[in-house]
């Protein structure tokens, strides 16, 4: 395993991080295809075998099953100073007024109940899972420098929302003295580069460590296009299908590419995907779910493959500008 710095800060983390949504009790969320905490135990344990030390969860992820699934198996497979542990706030998880967003009321029950689902005394990185239109940005940002200096979190991150919105995040941080982001966690992948137009190059410029979510398209970039999904998220992930549904044409051009390359190097697809993510200088870490034991393996050995120029330019010719998605 390789590990770089997140951002411009200290914390050194893996070049993968294992996204957590996976696994959760499937009755308490809105995912069909959640692995159980038997289920998922393995992969946890297995990422954390390969040199995995960074994994995404969010409070919403399961009704909170997902953080205390992933709180219990490195409680028994690792040592808490050893390990990043991310998680989020924004969706709802009550049904009172004050349930959901990032007013300062919302953030500081939810850090508080996001630690004891995790039973851990603090998080390494406390991000917004959303914008909140509902909520002055100054309310939020002083309530998260005050869970930073209370102790309760480590550093701050942020994910998908517009260019424009992050930017004035952290100009009024700054200008407050008030901790900033240093993490995007936004939607990026070959099938889906509209964050080249404005995140990345923001990120590159501030120092913001990108790791990306669905680094592999739901999946679509794992197979062929005409080829099914052989998992239960494939066949059931119905948020999955809004990302991807109005540009299939286009899509299904870039998926037969990467497979040219891939056959080319004869090396499995999610493997040349996930190396031209990492191959771009502002991502830190791709989020990557696992669900099946070669997922991991995969994405593992995509670490050592370097793509060269031609390579980038013929898996990136066939793309063409989408509908901006994956804000809400």
């Amino acid at each position: 395993m390789k590990y770089v710095r997140l951002g411009k800060t200290g914390l050194r983390v893996s070049r993968l991080a294992l996204g957590c949504m996976s696994y959760g009790v499937p009755e308490r969320g809105l995912h069909a295809w959640t692995l159980t905490e038997a289920q998922g135990r393995p992969y946890i344990q297995r990422a954390l075998g390969i040199g995995i030390n960074f994994f995404d969860t969010a409070n919403a992820y399961s009704d909170g099953t997902s953080e205390e699934i992933l709180g219990r198996a490195i409680r028994d497979f690792a040592r808490r100073d050893e390990v990043v542990i991310a998680t989020k706030v924004f969706n709802r998880m009550r049904p009172e007024p004050n349930g959901q967003g990032l007013s300062r009321k919302a953030i500081m029950l939810e850090i508080d109940a996001s630690l004891r689902r995790l039973g851990t005394d603090y998080i390494d990185l406390y991000q917004i899972h959303r914008f909140d239109y509902e909520t002055p940005l100054e309310e939020t940002l002083e309530a998260l420098h005050d869970v930073v200096k209370a102790g309760k979190a480590r550093y701050l991150g942020a994910s998908s929302m517009f260019a424009w919105q992050f930017c004035k995040a952290l100009q009024i941080a700054e200008r407050r003295g008030w901790t900033r982001f240093v993490s995007m966690q936004n939607h990026y992948n070959l099938l889906y580069r509209e964050e080249e137009r404005e995140m990345i190059g923001l990120c590159a410029h501030e120092g913001v460590g990108v790791i990306p979510w669905s680094p592999l398209a739901r999946g679509r970039l794992a197979r062929p296009w005409d080829q099914r999904g052989d998992t239960g998220r494939a066949a059931t992930d119905e948020f999955g299908k809004t990302l991807y549904a109005r540009t299939e044409a286009a899509d299904r051009a870039v998926v037969d590419r990467l497979g040219e390359v891939a056959a080319a190097r004869g090396l499995p697809r999610a493997q040349i995907a996930l190396a031209w993510l990492l191959s771009k200088p502002a991502v830190v870490s791709p989020i990557i779910g696992a669900t099946k034991p070669h997922h991991l393996d995969d994405a593992a050995a995509a670490l050592e493959v370097v793509l060269d120029r031609e390579e980038i330019v013929k898996l990136e010719e066939p793309y063409i500008p989408h509908p901006v998605l994956g804000f809400s």
